[in-house]
């Protein structure tokens, strides 16, 4: 993103470089110049396509938007107020749709570790007499051997071939599995750590890497891994088509409000950049998500545990002001009184 930048300050400055473009990679700026001049506070860049300066915004400060679906909390992104809808739904969907490829992905892999290869179509679900019966043969079973040899490991839903890779490989496979799933897991946000499209690209770079070497002779075209990865993947029917979202189709809503394309964010929330947004991603039709609670869950189990102590609080000191003890006889402050004045043990009623 080509762009100049100018941080506020009072001190003169020194040349030291020159700026070609600035651009945001996780929270922080990644600076390639043509030109810049740096302050004790300030750095003011100048742009290599036009040859001006110009003022931006401060490093490091940038826009975080908390992006769900529905109440399902998603990931941390983060942007600035002058990036343009357009681009910023772009980005978005890269990453919503990446992570639920990842997520398809790391749960194929733990098959493929555990049972092989997937048959081909017209082979899965079948038992081997019925194979043998329509005389079928799997050629890509015999192409398509684990680095180290294979371990059988029978399928018991017949979809795969039950030539499995050893140990080694398998540890392999599942280790790689457990790091891509960390790189884009939902805790990232407990984290206050925002994905990037790059951070996908890693997982799905890792999962690809691992596969290759565990099967150096690449998987057969039908094996939902290899389709994955070649984005060739039919999802036709299944839930996981209903999850994804095409970037024609999404829609980002904040505050009740649609973000039209050909805006920009500034346009919605002022130019601070120092904002925290909750963003919903939406299908197009699907009308508009469900307001955000005032109180969050943990929130409501907090105030309810606070009112709870508070009340047994109150118990115990209604327990401690307890005062019937003031209508016992020796706390009677007037019956010495009365003993005397032979006024005690009086009765009324009839005799």
């Amino acid at each position: 993103m080509l762009a100049t930048c100018f941080l506020e300050a009072s001190a003169a400055g020194t040349a030291v470089a020159m700026v070609t473009h600035c651009c945001p990679t996780e929270g922080k700026w990644l600076l390639v110049c043509s030109g810049f001049i740096q302050g004790p506070n300030f750095l003011l860049f100048q742009s290599s396509l036009s040859g001006t300066w110009g003022k931006q915004v401060l490093l490091g400060e940038m826009v975080q938007l908390h992006v769900k679906r529905g109440d399902e909390s998603l990931f941390l992104f983060n942007t600035t107020v002058d990036a343009p809808l357009e681009t910023l739904i772009q980005q978005i969907t890269a990453i919503y749709n990446g992570r639920l490829k990842v997520e398809r992905l790391c749960s194929e892999i733990p098959e493929l570790a555990d049972h092989g290869i997937s048959l081909p179509p017209n082979m899965q679900g079948l038992t081997e007499e019925q194979i043998e019966e329509l005389n079928l043969r799997d050629e890509w079973g015999e192409k398509c051997i684990p680095s180290g040899g294979s371990v059988f490991r029978k399928d018991e839903i017949g979809r795969r071939n039950g030539q499995a890779p050893n140990d080694k490989m398998k540890e392999v496979l599942m280790r790689t599995v457990e790091a891509a799933t960390a790189l884009i897991s939902k805790k990232q946000v407990q984290a206050n750590v925002c994905v990037t499209v790059e951070m996908i690209k890693e997982a799905l770079d890792q999962l690809r890497g691992a596969v290759m070497i565990a099967y150096p002779m690449e998987l057969p075209p039908h094996d939902p891994i290899r389709m994955e990865f070649e984005d060739k993947e039919d999802l036709s029917g299944t839930q996981a088509s209903l999850q994804v979202i095409t970037e024609d189709e999404c829609q980002l809503w904040w505050a009740a409000k649609e973000m039209q394309r050909g805006k920009k964010l500034q346009d919605y929330i002022g130019r601070n950049e120092k904002t925290k947004l909750v963003v919903k991603i939406q299908k197009k039709g699907q009308g508009a998500p469900a307001r955000e609670p005032v109180i969050t869950d943990e929130q409501q189990k907090q105030m309810m545990m606070h009112y709870y102590r508070r009340q047994e609080e109150l118990k115990k000191l209604e327990e401690a002001d307890d005062d019937s003890y003031m209508d016992s006889e020796w706390s009677d402050r007037q019956a010495l009184k009365r003993q005397f004045q032979g006024l005690t043990n009086i009765k009324w009623g009839p005799r």
